[in-house]
């Protein structure tokens, strides 16, 4: 139930008043089937409020309410659905659909944008790379952009097994994310039950552990990785051991405060056998399948074991500047639905619009893509060819807009306060934050590996 205990009525502005009045007595609306409560709705309408300035403290104030039952055929496990049809949610609901259209017109036009003035560049770099093979025979002095670079772009990046480790984590979470969205969206988690899509994420975490070794060992083989023992357990331990550490701190917090927040420690015996006994063997397995599969890179061109010297570049090219804007059009793109997800998380709201979760998290993965690869192609025009590590980050970024969203929830948008309020709201957005970084800077660097593989097979080599 929802409602305000008074309102304001201001008026005027030179010179400007407001009355402040009171609601002292509230109509209750209870629907019910057999014994059961279907739903409840209070309401002031036609009620006379209570003017405060009008009282001199102190004052004697006295409220009364009335109820009024309705009988309903409407079935105990339906209830949610007067959620929708409540007063209360329609202007909310409108809000929010026009939000999601809003960004989602902004998002397709930034995509198309982006797709047509790549696609008209490119062209332009073929013709004009492939016509100065053909017509002259001192390339060398006339190659610049990110011809030039083509012997050093697909050098490889430095801490292999940590940045394949990245990867191969941000692919599990990926692919965890899209399957607790369409568990949601075929109806198999209960609006009142937030448990059940906790304890189905620690399902899936576990069993798609495979995935993460899998793709982590796969690259780290083709990139001329020999210690693939330890790249298993790096991967392993690259989300498992941030989330131990963190999640103990709120644990130990919520037991000193006797809260039942606190896990109890047979479920985290369960816990802990369930990663011992198939989140880490299914790692491993994933990584022996992901070794022994991994082939050669295949680069398309050749690499020179001297490294090219990298020329200075402007301000706008650097990489604060690619985090910058490679983390915020993504963030904009699910700025609307954060409200709605930390309001639930964190507030007393219900989420059940999984179709716009899905389309969102759709958006999102298309704005990564497209952000990636601009920002691959103008890094690679400025002769500059570390783009590896740079396309994690770029995207990756993102983590800290979310972050920095949070901080504003919290201080401006929520009422939590005291120690363990705080260590249990910033260590599970920290956790977020995190994750956010793992999935979207591997989606980068796929996206943008992807695009570079494609513009160096077009050009003619020497």
């Amino acid at each position: 139930m929802r409602n305000f205990i008074g309102r304001l009525e201001e008026g005027g502005f030179l010179p400007h008043h407001h009355q402040i009045y009171l609601w002292t007595h509230l109509h209750f609306n209870i629907e019910y089937n057999g014994e059961q409560i279907i739903s409840a709705n209070v309401s002031t309408r036609e009620q006379h409020p209570t003017q405060l300035e009008s009282l001199v403290a102190p004052a004697d104030v006295q409220f009364t309410y009335s109820v009024k039952w309705y009988k309903t055929e409407l079935v105990y496990e339906r209830r949610s659905q007067r959620l929708r049809d409540n007063s209360f949610f329609p202007k909310t609901l409108e809000i929010h659909w026009l939000a999601i259209i809003n960004s989602v017109v902004l998002i397709f036009l930034l995509i198309g944008f982006v797709v047509i003035i790549m696609t008209r560049i490119l062209r332009n770099d073929f013709q004009r790379y492939n016509a100065f093979e053909e017509e002259a025979d001192d390339m060398d002095h006339d190659d610049y952009g990110w011809k030039i670079i083509h012997t050093d772009v697909f050098r490889f990046p430095s801490h292999k097994s940590l940045f394949c480790s990245v990867l191969g984590v941000g692919s599990q979470f990926l692919a965890l994310a899209t399957g607790i969205i369409v568990m949601a969206l075929s109806g198999l988690f209960n609006v009142h039950n937030h448990g059940a899509m906790n304890t189905a994420a620690c399902i899936l975490y576990a069993f798609t552990s495979w995935i993460a070794g899998y793709v982590s060992c796969k690259m780290y083989r083709k990139m001329g990785g020999e210690n693939w023992v330890w790249n298993i357990n790096l991967t392993t331990c690259l989300f498992g051991l941030p989330f131990f550490v963190i999640w103990s701190l709120i644990n130990t917090v919520a037991w000193a405060y006797h809260s039942t927040q606190a896990l109890p420690i047979t479920t985290i015996m369960l816990l802990g056998a369930m990663w011992l006994l198939v989140g880490y063997p299914l790692t491993v397995i994933g990584g022996i399948f992901g070794k022994n599969m991994a082939g050669g890179f295949d680069a398309p061109c050749r690499t020179k074991n001297i490294p090219r010297e990298i020329p200075d570049v402007p301000l706008y090219k650097s990489t604060a500047a690619h985090m910058l804007i490679g983390g915020f059009l993504p963030f904009s793109a699910i700025s609307v639905e954060l409200y709605y997800i930390f309001a639930t998380l964190w507030g007393r709201e219900q989420y059940t619009l999984y179709g716009v979760l899905f389309t969102v998290f759709v958006i999102l993965i298309s704005v990564t893509v497209c952000i990636s690869i601009a920002l691959t192609y103008f890094q690679l025009s400025a002769e500059d060819y570390r783009w590896w590590w740079r396309s994690i980050f770029s995207a990756g970024s993102s983590g800290g807009f979310v972050f920095l969203y949070a901080l504003f929830y919290y201080y401006e948008r929520s009422n939590m306060t005291g120690m363990l309020q705080t260590v249990e709201f910033f260590g599970y957005t920290l956790l977020s934050c995190y994750v956010f970084f793992l999935v979207l800077g591997t989606v980068s660097f796929f996206a943008a590996l992807k695009f570079v593989r494609y513009i160096y097979v077009n050009i003619k080599m020497d």
